[in-house]
């Protein structure tokens, strides 16, 4: 019998946090899932780890791999085309879910069938401990927040598999690289689907208060070519572009003056 919930997860070069991560999915309240891991073209121990969790849980763990270094778009569809479950979540190989994440977000899921995507704060950590959490998404994001950025955390979402498989799955693009969510969410609403954040921090990014300098500037092109996506699909007043010439600008500071506003930012526990 199929699963309710199939996870989809990218593993790459994370051999030494994947087994945190498959064991947080392991360690759920909500027991109906099957958990799909795809191997990006790991140059160290990744996969050989992976195959141990899928030898002890061959009923639940389903392992495949890509035959070079692809990309998380291409990966997540790779993971997609194995899901049998009605529902599709995510998870990255170095973060961790809360034991009751599947069972809340499936609970509001199921509790409003309009919702086609149910997502929830998040709060990061590193080998310190956690340091901060996510800013607070709207609970009901419109379309034209879209021009802002993402409206849904990815890693922790919880979605309909007819929404994703509805749009194509994730869309496979040089200049959709790093916001495949975005566009994702970009879609779905396109077609007339809806979402909701839930503010409780059920997901645990792994993550590190100097990553700021690990974003390269050709991705916040790309972060502009979504946001003037968003402009056009939802016919969205034109002074909106105005707005999509932010990443540009954030890409443009000086590394050190960025690196300051992202290690402040990061600070807040709000």
């Amino acid at each position: 019998m199929a699963p309710k919930i199939s996870i989809l997860m990218g593993i790459y070069n994370c051999a030494s946090t994947l087994p945190e991560a498959i064991d947080s999915v392991l360690a759920q309240t909500f027991p109906d899932w099957e958990l799909i891991l795809c191997d990006d073209g790991s140059s160290d121990d990744t996969y050989q780890v992976a195959q141990t969790y899928r030898t002890a849980h061959p009923d639940r763990i389903i392992l495949i791999r890509n035959d070079r270094n692809r990309g998380l778009n291409y990966t997540l569809n790779h993971c997609l085309a194995h899901a049998r479950g009605e529902l599709i979540a995510r998870m990255d190989g170095d973060d961790l879910s809360v034991p009751e994440r599947l069972e809340k977000e499936y609970a509001a899921l199921m509790a409003d069938p309009s919702l086609s995507v149910v997502s929830c704060a998040m709060s990061y950590f590193d080998e310190h401990g956690e340091f901060t959490r996510a800013n607070t998404l709207p609970e009901y994001p419109e379309p034209r927040m879209l021009v802002h950025g993402t409206i849904h955390c990815h890693a922790p979402c919880l979605m309909r598999a007819e929404a994703i498989r509805g749009v194509g799955g994730y869309s496979v693009d040089e200049k959709l690289l790093r916001v495949e969510d975005w566009h994702l969410w970009l879609k779905i609403y396109a077609a007339g689907g809806r979402g909701r954040n839930l503010p409780e921090v059920l997901y645990k990014m792994r993550d590190d208060r100097d990553a700021a300098g690990r974003r390269k500037f050709k991705f916040r092109l790309n972060e502009a070519h979504v946001a003037r996506l968003a402009v056009k699909t939802f016919s969205l007043p034109k002074w909106y572009y105005l707005y999509t010439l932010r990443p540009i600008l954030v890409g443009l500071l000086p590394a050190p003056v960025y690196r300051m506003l992202h290690r402040k930012k990061m600070s807040r526990t709000g």
